[in-house]
Parts: C-alpha cells; sequence; structure tokens
C-alpha cells in the first residue's frame, strides 16, 4: 500500500516547491526542526484532545483550521465532545482516524488533504517511523510536529503551548494562558511552603473502573508528576520506571495509603456499564458520588488508612492528556492538605480559565470527593 502512495508523490513537487519559499523552522517536543508554512491554514490533529487548546487559541472558531482528527476526544470524552459539537456543528463533519500506535492513522487520507502540518503526541512517533509514514508525508512536503501533555506534563506543557502558539500565529494568546497557569501553580507551592507534617502516603489509581482489575497507576510521569508538585508521598513512584504500569494489589495492601485518587471518566465507549466514575462537564457529582463508593471495597484498600478515615477521591481521567494540569494539581493539593488549602477553590480557578480562554461556558463536575466538601 505505501508503495502504491510513494509512486504517486511525484505529481506534488510542484506545490512543495512553492510552498518551500515561505517555510519557517520550528522545533518540536522532540528535539526535531521541521520546516512548515506558518502560520498553518489547514491542520490534521493526531490527538483529537489536542482540541482542548486548540479551543483556547482559536476561542471564535476552533473548527477553522482542521481538516481531520482522531476520534479519541468523541470517545474518552463525550461530555466535553458534546459541548463543542453544539457550540461548532463544523466538527462533526471533520473525518476521524484512529490511534497511530493501533496501525488505523489514515496516511492516505491525510496526502488528500494536503494539510499544513500533522500534530502527533511523541509517543506515537516509533509506530509513525515503522510504518514508513513520516516518510511518506515527508515526501509529500507534509510535515509532522509531535507534542506532549502526557509524559512530562510539568516540563513540556509550556513548550507544547508554545509551539501551538507559533504554529497558529497566536503566540501572545499562548503566553497569556501559560502566565495564568504559572500563577495558580504558585498558590499551590506558596502553600506548601508552610506545611511542616509528614506527607501524606497517596496511591493513584488510574483508569478506575476501566478494568475490573487492581491496580493500574502512575509512576513518576503524568499525574504523578501532579501529585509531587501537590506535596503528596506517591506510593507507586518507585516500584516501576515508567509513567504508566500496573502493581499488584498485595502491593497497595502493604504499602497502606492514606488517601487514594482515581482518575477516572465516561468510558461507555470503551467498557459499557463498567464501573467507571463519570466525570466531566456536567456531570451528576452525586452519581459520581455513589460510584466511588464501591472502590472502597477493592481488597487492596481493606486495611489502609484510606478506607478507614473515607479519603477517597476521584478526578477528571484527562487531565493527563491536556493544558489543564494546573486544575489537578491545586485540587490534589487540596484533597490531601485541606487546611492549609482551605481558600483554594480549584473549581473556581477552571471556570475563570474557562471565562478567560475557552468558548465553551464552565460547568462543573470534574472531582468528586467521597466526604462532603470541606
Amino acid at each position: 500500500m505505501l508503495k502504491h502512495i510513494l509512486l504517486g508523490l511525484s505529481l506534488l513537487s510542484a506545490g512543495i516547491v512553492q510552498a518551500q519559499q515561505s517555510l519557517t523552522p520550528v522545533v518540536d517536543l522532540l528535539g526535531r526542526t521541521v520546516s512548515v508554512k506558518l502560520p498553518v491554514q489547514r491542520v490534521v490533529l493526531g490527538e483529537g484532545r489536542q482540541l482542548y487548546l486548540v479551543a483556547m487559541l482559536d476561542k471564535e472558531n476552533p473548527a477553522q483550521r482542521l481538516v481531520a482528527w482522531r476520534r479519541d476526544l468523541i470517545q474518552s470524552d463525550p461530555a466535553t465532545w458534546q459541548q463543542y459539537r453544539q457550540r461548532f456543528p463544523a466538527l462533526e463533519k471533520l473525518p476521524t482516524f484512529g490511534g497511530s500506535e493501533q496501525g488505523t492513522f489514515d496516511v492516505e487520507q491525510t496526502l488528500r488533504l494536503r494539510p499544513d502540518v500533522v500534530i502527533m503526541n511523541m509517543d506515537a512517533r516509533t509506530a509513525i517511523m515503522d510504518a514508513g509514514y513520516e516518510a511518506a508525508l515527508a515526501r509529500a512536503g507534509i510535515p509532522i510536529v509531535y507534542v506532549d501533555f502526557r509524559y512530562d506534563p510539568i516540563k513540556n506543557i509550556p513548550s507544547t503551548v508554545r509551539l501551538f502558539g507559533q504554529l497558529f500565529g497566536k503566540t501572545e494568546r499562548a503566553e497569556a494562558y501559560l502566565q495564568f497557569r504559572e500563577a495558580e501553580l504558585k498558590r499551590v507551592s506558596d502553600g506548601l511552603a508552610n506545611v511542616t507534617q509528614p506527607k501524606p502516603r497517596v496511591f493513584l489509581e488510574r483508569l478506575g473502573g476501566y478494568s475490573e482489575e487492581c491496580c493500574m497507576t502512575f509512576g513518576k510521569g503524568s499525574f504523578g508528576r501532579f501529585l509531587r508538585l501537590a506535596g503528596g508521598d506517591n506510593i507507586a513512584e518507585n516500584l516501576a520506571p515508567g509513567s504508566f504500569f500496573t502493581v499488584n494489589p498485595e502491593q497497595v495492601l502493604a504499602a497502606g495509603p492514606d488517601v487514594v485518587i482515581l482518575t477516572s471518566g465516561n468510558f461507555q465507549a470503551f467498557v459499557p456499564g463498567g464501573r467507571w466514575i463519570p466525570l466531566g462537564p456536567g456531570t451528576d457529582i452525586t452519581e459520581s458520588r455513589r460510584r466511588l463508593a464501591w472502590f472502597t471495597t477493592r481488597p487492596a484498600y481493606t486495611s489502609s488508612p484510606a478506607r478507614q478515615n473515607g479519603e477517597f477521591y476521584a478526578i477528571w481521567h484527562q487531565f493527563y492528556n491536556s493544558p489543564y494540569d494546573v486544575i489537578a494539581i491545586q485540587q490534589i493539593a487540596k484533597w490531601i492538605y485541606p487546611q492549609q488549602f482551605a481558600h483554594l477553590d480549584p473549581d473556581n480557578t477552571f471556570h475563570r480559565l474557562h471565562q478567560a480562554f475557552l468558548p465553551v461556558p464552565y460547568q462543573s463536575g470534574y472531582m468528586v470527593s467521597l466526604k462532603p466538601e470541606r
């Protein structure tokens, strides 16, 4: 199939020469220097959840530059998808594709669409290279840039936001958001400066309810970094070197966490009728709390201080793959240090973020506590 595609690429040479006359070098999150025609007008999103950032930059119409995108947002975050499809019906008309990791990225479709850039998460690079797609697109004059929200968000979110700002010609708006984010992160670091008590031992259960098995978790990366910035002691941090992995229930039981925080969301598209906890805009928190209560019965938590004291919480899983990390960091800090952060209101922070940067109104429903909120 790839050879067939390559035979037709010579027909594009005239267009390539014309495009090269106004190319600008940019550096992506893998340190690659890529030449792109700026500002981009035709964009393929290799991850649909990149819309969280696109909507900040093209607030008036997030669909205006998009020519295709991966369908993960539609499946993984249906509540947000409903918000955006109702506000911007053009999004429904965009061609979609599956994940490059599963070999379902549609390279022929991309060649036909002739985008100015394809934006991929950096964890897709190996699959893209192995399939020959990066080379095929390069021959057609279609650059790929790689970004990252999920693996090292604290380091890479600023660089990713700035890269999107450069690509879209919206550098000032990108910097405005980063200033907002930095100020909100400082509220956490300033509060932790006065904490003298031992760090609470926290277990992060990843994708709660996605599987009946226990226990998927986060190591040093992703939500693990959020927890560290929030002042918690991640009991899984040193059990494995990666960002995402699974630990045995016996290991969790032996560690005896003081606090259990689950990431979850509406995973009906993947696990119909599963024990996942609905979270996201407009969620019925009473139902979310009811579903959260079941997790206290897991054998991994039987004798834990978290179970004895009711310290169980759940948070929107998509914070791990978005530019909104500061909301999760504030909420975790408030959960594990309720007195120190009594003044902090992450829900209000997210509301202000929406007002200033996003085109859809804020609806609460992203976090839930087993206890009444303090």
